[in-house]
Parts: C-alpha cells; structure tokens; sequence
C-alpha cells in the first residue's frame, strides 16, 4: 500500500537513532528493529557483541511509565533495542514529552521518528538513511485511511490538506522522518524547550527545520470509531491553527466556498470537487474509491470546523487537552 521502494545505495553510511513512541510492542518495532545496521552494515569495523555497537543504528522504544505493557519487554529485547520511559507529560502532549525523552536518550546524531501505526517495509530505514545523504533533512508522506465512517469521509480532505500539504509545502511527518541534530536551527536545546510545552512534535520540528519531502506514501490507520475520528479532527484543525494560521484560514474560506458551490450548483459542485480529489490520489497513486466521498466530505466540513474552533479541549492517547496557545498547554484527567 506505498509508492515503489527506491533502493537503497551500498556504502558507508552514518548511524542512525530511531524514535519510536508507543505504549505496546507492536509489528513496527519488530519491522524496525529488524532493519538496524551494526558497524560492519555500516562501512565500520567490527566492534564485538552487538548490543554494545558503538557505531550502530539503534531503536528507541518510548512509552509514558513502567506500568505500559512495552516495558515488560526490558531485558528481552531484539539487539540495538532499548526501551525509554518518558514519565508523564506536564504542559505538553504525550507525544511530544515521549519525543523529547527520545532525543535526550539517542546516542546518535542523526535522527529518525516514526510511528506504529503503519508498515515498515524492509528497507525503510535504510532508503530514508539514503534520502539524508542525498539531500538533508528528509520526510516520507502520510496517506490516513479511515477505519470508520466518519473517517473514510475525512479521507479526501486530509489527501488534500495532509499528504498534499506535506509533500509541497515543506511540512515534516513525524512518522517517518529523518535529521541531524545540528539541523535544528535554532538549536537541539531550543528545540526539546519548545517540545516540553506544545503538543504537536512534528508541527514542532516543521518550526524548526527545513525538510524536504520524498515521493513516497505510507498508509497509516485512522479512527476506529466516530468518536475517535471527531478528536483526531479537532486535533489537526487545532495544531494547523497554531502552527499555520494562515493555512488554515485559507482551508476554512476553501472548504466554505466548495460546500457553497456544491449546495447552490450542485452539478458543477460534485463534480469539481469529486474530479480535485481523484487528481490528488492519482497524483499520489492512492488506489481507494473513498474519493468518490469528496463531495459529502465537503459538505459537512464548515460544520465541523465550527464545532472543532469551538471545542477547548481534546483526547488525544487516553488523555484529554486543553490547548489554549501554542506553547500553553494543560493536561487533565479523563
């Protein structure tokens, strides 16, 4: 379900730390941890047990505390595997505080995030790996496949505001994206500072460094429920409007003006907007019908960013978010 796989080229290489935050030990940390390169993958020299590689990828597990099922895995973990316990987030998200444990911990300059809820094909970390040494700060390009039926209706408009948006416009996927320290522009500090009081770690990282996209799409699963769907929409909305405001009043004026047009013209309406998604999934080789979905998708778009610019909280991870600027946030029990 992604773009053909370039290959990977030979070579000396530089290792790289993989951050992955979950709270389970799921098939990406078996897919991801498969791919690892000791020294010797690596152009090095041989360096003993693998496990004390020096000169060696390595794959960093985050969960939030010891009692999440992934830390009974200490002790029985593939090699170059280790598992970081990031502690409970104050003033920021989960993910954000589990990213932020994660660049601490890495023993390697150059970084790579991503996430558990997609495939990892054999040679992912290895083509990412060759990405930087082409051209610098690189991201894959995420596809959200809805699980539900809210979220199969939010899939055109996250293909045009998501995937579209970050190949084109520079935006980093925090699921599959790869740097060096040094590339933060602002600094590595500046840039944990900023992580520990946010919510969104890749509209973080966006802020911070100059990333060049791939073409090249990983379908990752969306929603599960209508509820799940609805604060997952709020969420983006949310970190689109702090972190791209302008982006996101020209979304809104577009997303009023295609439910006009479908409503006042039907016929020219429909097929407008059906025919702009079915060019953004063939531009992206997006093989689902869901862009037939475009036109209902659009309709119900102003109501629900009315409701999502209302909302003052979300759930995001089994906790619940009060966001009230970009860098005041308040975590509350559920």
């Amino acid at each position: 379900m992604t773009a053909p796989e370039p290959t990977a080229s030979p070579g000396n290489s530089t290792p790289v730390s993989v951050l992955l935050p979950t709270v389970r030990w799921t098939d990406a940390c078996d897919e991801v941890a498969a791919q690892l390169r000791g020294s010797e993958a690596l152009g090095g020299e041989a360096s003993g047990a693998a496990d004390d590689d020096a000169d060696a990828d390595e794959l960093l597990v985050i969960c939030d505390s010891p009692d999440d099922p992934v830390a009974d895995r200490q002790g029985d973990l593939p090699p170059r595997v280790r598992i970081v316990i990031a502690g409970e987030p104050e003033g920021c998200s989960g993910k954000a505080n589990a990213i932020a444990a994660g660049m601490t911990a890495a023993a390697n300059d150059r970084i790579a995030w991503t996430d558990d809820d997609f495939r990892h094909p054999p040679d992912w970390l290895a083509t990412l790996d060759a990405d930087y040494d082409r051209q610098g700060p690189t991201t894959e390009v995420p596809v959200f496949v809805g699980l539900d039926p809210l979220a199969r209706l939010f899939e055109s408009a996250y293909v045009i505001g998501g995937t579209l948006a970050v190949f084109a416009a520079g935006v980093a996927w925090g699921g599959a994206v790869i740097f060096e320290r040094e590339d933060l522009r602002a600094g590595e500090a500046a840039f944990r500072r900023d992580l520990l009081r946010t919510v969104s770690d890749d509209g973080t990282l966006t802020d911070h460094l100059d990333v060049a996209s791939v073409d090249r799409t990983r379908y990752v699963r969306a929603g599960g429920s209508a509820r799940d769907s609805l604060e997952r929409f709020v969420r983006f909305l949310t970190i689109t409007r702090y972190h791209a405001p302008g982006a996101t009043a020209f979304n809104a004026a577009f997303g009023v003006s295609m439910a006009a047009l479908c409503l006042f013209a039907p016929v020219a309406g429909v097929t407008l907007v059906t025919a702009l998604a079915g060019a953004a999934y063939a531009r992206f080789g997006i093989r689902r019908a869901t862009f037939l979905l475009a036109a209902p998708g659009v309709l119900i778009a102003p109501p629900l960013m009315a409701y999502a610019f209302a909302r003052r909280t979300f759930v995001w991870g089994g906790r619940r978010y009060r966001w009230r600027s970009l860098f005041d946030v308040e975590v509350e029990p559920i």
